[in-house]
């Protein structure tokens, strides 16, 4: 029994859940990138140096580079 389409009709199938599967793919990469930007914000009640405080203990940045951004902001 064949709808007319014949194998057709099997690769438009396909081509739904692959149309599917990458709007989805679209919509986890947008997703994940405002979660990123929203990371880095400011916490209100934060000061300038306690974020930078927490980074250099965390290890995202040196003492070096700690201390030249300290110097900046002060």
């Amino acid at each position: 029994m064949m709808n007319g389409f014949g194998e057709l009709g099997w690769r438009m199938d396909w081509w739904w859940i692959i149309g599917i599967m990458l709007l989805i793919g679209i919509i986890w990469l947008v997703a994940l990138r405002i979660n990123r930007r929203n990371k880095f914000s400011r916490e209100p009640g934060k000061s300038v140096l306690d974020i930078l405080k927490e980074r250099y203990a965390r290890g995202e940045i040196d003492k070096q580079e700690f201390e030249e951004r300290k110097k900046e902001i002060q």
